[in-house]
This record gives C-alpha cells, sequence and structure tokens, in this order.
C-alpha cells in the first residue's frame, strides 16, 4: 500500500463532493485543484553579502522538505546596487505529494503558532484564482531552530488553483482547511 497524504486523501473523499453541491459541477473534471505551492523569499540584503541567500536556501528547504533553488535578478537596478544576474532571494515549486504536505504543516502546525492569530486575509486573490499569503516571521514553522537562525524575515506563499474565479478557490482552500478571517 502506499501512501497518500492526509489532506490528499480529503480532497478526493470529501473536498470533490463538497464543491460540486456548492457550486453545480456536473464532472469531477471540473472541479477546480490545487496545482502547485509556490513558496519564494526576497533577500534586499544580498545585494552586499552572498551568505543570506545560502541561508534563505537552506531555511526553506528546511520549512518545504525539498531543495530550494537561488533566483538571480533579471536586470541591473543602480539605485541597488543590483547587477543582473546576481542572487537575489530563493523559491520552491512544490507539487503532489509534497504540496498536500507542506499545506497540512502550514495549516495544522505552523499557523496556529503566530501570535494573535485571526485567520489569513481573504483579499490576497489575484482574479484568476491564484491566492498570495504572506508570512512574517520563519519562526512559525517547528522545522527552523530559533537558535540558529542569525535573521528573522517572512516569506510569500503562492497556492495555484486551476479554479477559474476567486469564489472557487477560496471555496477550494478554505474546504482543504485554510483558516479564513471572518468579515
Amino acid at each position: 500500500m502506499t501512501y497518500i497524504p492526509r489532506l490528499k486523501q480529503e480532497y478526493k473523499d470529501r473536498v470533490i463532493s463538497a464543491l460540486k453541491e456548492e457550486f453545480g459541477y456536473k464532472n469531477v473534471m471540473e472541479v477546480p485543484k490545487l496545482e502547485k505551492i509556490v513558496v519564494s523569499r526576497g533577500v534586499g540584503a544580498a545585494v552586499s553579502d552572498k551568505k543570506l541567500v545560502d541561508h534563505a536556501v537552506e531555511e526553506l528547504t528546511k520549512i518545504t522538505g525539498q531543495k530550494a533553488v537561488s533566483t538571480i535578478s533579471k536586470k541591473d537596478v543602480a539605485s541597488f546596487k543590483l547587477r543582473k544576474g546576481m542572487p537575489i532571494g530563493a523559491k520552491v515549486t512544490l507539487r503532489g505529494e509534497r504540496m498536500y504536505e507542506f499545506l497540512d504543516r502550514l495549516v495544522t502546525s505552523a499557523l496556529p503558532r503566530v501570535r494573535d492569530f485571526g485567520g489569513v486575509k481573504s483579499t490576497g486573490f489575484d482574479g484568476r484564482g491564484n491566492y498570495n499569503l504572506g508570512v512574517v516571521e520563519q519562526i512559525i514553522f517547528p522545522e527552523i531552530d530559533i537558535d540558529k537562525v542569525n535573521k528573522i524575515a517572512g516569506f510569500d506563499i503562492t497556492f495555484v488553483t486551476s479554479a477559474n474565479t476567486d469564489a472557487e478557490a477560496k471555496s477550494l482552500l478554505a474546504e482543504l482547511g485554510v483558516p479564513f478571517k471572518k468579515n
């Protein structure tokens, strides 16, 4: 028997039927699904210290369980002393089982550790069914050892769905356990 992540099984068992009922889909293939999660972090101070990008890559690798890559600048910006091709951040693209595992850890253990947490804002949708979420501190994840952190920094999480509208994407993410704020 192969391992299936808890949220993936829940999506198959409960979420598909709930979304079919809510939006009146006739076919199972019409139901939106989570395609990928992109975790990215910009390191502005990397212009002067290249090791900061290595720390960001290492932390994102620990948090997501998948090797992070450094992102490089696409153009020169003289006012920031930035040259084309310099490393300025880190990112990870999660798909499949690792994506569901990360979402499960984010919802069940990381977000509840945020101080005065009342849910995530529902204004982060882009109009095409994708959702962006900013995390202020990387230490909310239990994988990060607070003694080895050299600087508290945040990162961005982008949920890419196959939904056509923001309402469909919000329903999908809410069914998967993302705690949105009540209006």
